[in-house]
């Protein structure tokens, strides 16, 4: 075994490397046996699956040899999405990992992790230990056996895998619909026709374009991460060609979706979660049988969402009858929050959707599921329909390339929050300064809130703008996403904050 420094490709949430180099076939196969001792798995089932890229099939079979050798009995499952891994843990009740680097370029690879019931594998909830113990393992040269060796089968999970989700969301009574999809070369390229398709099941009301199906982990038409405006000119491009209702983009794992209307326009993930919350509250407060589960009706449903997340979210949770919760950015924050409040949905700015249904876990293709029943059930366009979710302007998410990060918020406090720029951990309330930085965009005098929750978030007491300024944990990135009622106030709040964010670098 070669030793690899297993720090290097070990995040906070999942594990992502350049293969050869900081992930590699030794250090999988160590990470297979730590996953099975930090989690106490000897004896019990794994389940273990890829996505396309060329080293998943190497990688998943080096993490069965590491996981048998220390007594687990391994599942392979073959190509799978990472909402399809969720899926198996949970309806398996097993543990699992799946091979994956979600939008990262061809050249990285990665796992994600999930405990039994599809529950998280975190930097709070293990992965940390998992490293260590199979940095050992690299280090000593070899995994020692255990009392047992575990066997290793085989089952598909995909046919189950549409079913369940066909049981969540009933498409079968909508209008005839056509759908361009683009898999980007990834794993929507396989569920999108089980799930929306009649590869698997019986057909739906809808006329699937295919863009971009072949599973092909060198991504060779563009990067699979639709996040990226770029990355969606083929889609946009492909909606107005076909005359399409709309347009679905998933990124590499798809595990993630972004919707395009009809006219080729992005519809922001915070419309999306505005529009499956007000359909999932609508059904938890009717109460609902869900896969022979039996909810009674709930007085006020919790949504979760997090804190860039618009506004128009949790002002359209109370309209419906919901309890909006905030929470942290990461999906590993959403998730415990989930669990914490028995939450039926929660949403996130990056087109991450979560649901009690499914796990607490996320999954683009059951959000994608919503999205056309809500269409489909009205006869107007999509561009009508987001427009009642999306009526805020915002700037979306921008990056300052800056060394001093702390730095550079201070200086935005020193005009928006005087009293509370030299405290880095206070929240308050203040107002903003009568400063050089202001002359003739209307702000000065505004008075204003400042909470940490994560990063900084600034917001008009009287809710007419806000933004947020976090710093990136592994990148020298300031990122900000700030929201107004309008846009031209929108744009001289982003224009005055950035000017402040950038200054001398």
């Amino acid at each position: 075994m070669t030793s690899v420094d297993l720090s290097q490709s070990f995040k906070a949430y999942d594990v992502r490397g350049i293969v050869g180099e900081t992930i590699t076939a030794a250090s999988v196969r160590a990470v297979g046996a730590a996953f099975v001792d930090v989690l106490g798995l000897a004896g019990d089932r794994v389940l273990v699956g890829g996505d396309m890229r060329p080293s998943s099939p190497e990688f998943a079979r080096a993490f069965a040899e590491g996981a048998t050798a220390r007594g687990a009995d391994v599942v392979m499952l073959g190509l799978v999405s990472t909402d399809m891994l969720y899926y198996a843990c949970g309806v398996e009740q097993a543990a699992g990992v799946v091979f994956t680097a979600s939008h990262n370029p061809a050249e990285y690879n990665g796992m994600k992790m999930a405990k039994a019931g599809a529950v998280p594998v975190s930097s709070d909830t293990g992965l940390f230990q998992i490293r260590d113990v199979a940095q050992g393992y690299l280090d000593a040269g070899d995994v020692p056996a255990g009392e047992r060796t575990g066997s290793v089968t085989e089952q598909d999970m995909l046919s189950g895998y549409a079913s369940y989700l066909r049981s969540l969301v009933d498409l079968s009574g909508i209008r005839p619909l056509k759908v361009v999809v683009d898999a980007g070369n990834g794993m929507a390229g396989k569920t999108t026709p089980a799930v929306l398709g009649d590869a698997v099941l019986e057909a739906l009301p809808l006329e699937i374009v295919p863009l971009y199906f072949e599973l092909d982990g060198t991504f060779p038409n563009h990067p699979a991460n639709p996040l990226e405006p770029e990355n969606l000119r083929d889609l946009q491009r492909a909606v107005t060609e076909h005359g399409a209702d709309l347009g679905l983009a998933f990124d590499g794992d798809a595990d993630r979706c972004f919707v395009i209307d009809e006219q080729g326009a992005p519809v922001s993930p915070s419309a999306v979660t505005g529009l499956v919350a007000r359909r999932e509250i609508a059904r938890a407060r009717a109460g609902d049988t869900v896969n022979g589960t039996v909810h009674a009706p709930e007085a006020e449903p919790v949504i979760i969402h997090n804190l860039i997340t618009s506004h128009a979210v949790p002002e359209l949770v109370a309209a419906e009858g919901g309890r909006a919760v905030r929470t942290r950015v990461g999906h590993s924050f959403i998730k415990a929050v989930m669990a914490e409040e028995s939450a039926v949905f929660g949403g996130e700015h990056s087109a991450h959707y979560y649901f009690r249904d499914f796990f607490n876990a996320d999954t683009g293709m059951l959000a994608a599921m919503h999205v056309l029943a809500a269409l489909g059930a009205q006869e107007g366009p999509l561009s009508e329909l987001a427009a009642e979710y999306d009526p805020y302007s915002a700037s979306g998410e921008l990056n300052s390339e800056v060394e001093d990060k702390a730095g550079a918020v201070a200086r935005v406090l020193e005009v928006f929050a005087p009293t509370l720029a030299g405290d880095t951990a206070s929240s308050g309330q203040d107002t903003v300064a009568d400063d050089d930085h202001l002359r003739g965009s209307g702000l000065a005098g505004t008075r204003v809130s400042v909470d940490r929750m994560d990063g900084t978030t600034v917001a008009a007491v009287d809710g007419a703008w806000w933004f947020n300024l976090r710093p990136s944990n592994t990148e020298p990135f300031l990122r900000y996403n700030g929201e107004a009622r309008d846009t031209p106030t929108m744009e001289r709040v982003r224009d005055t904050v950035l000017a402040l964010v950038r200054q001398g670098s």
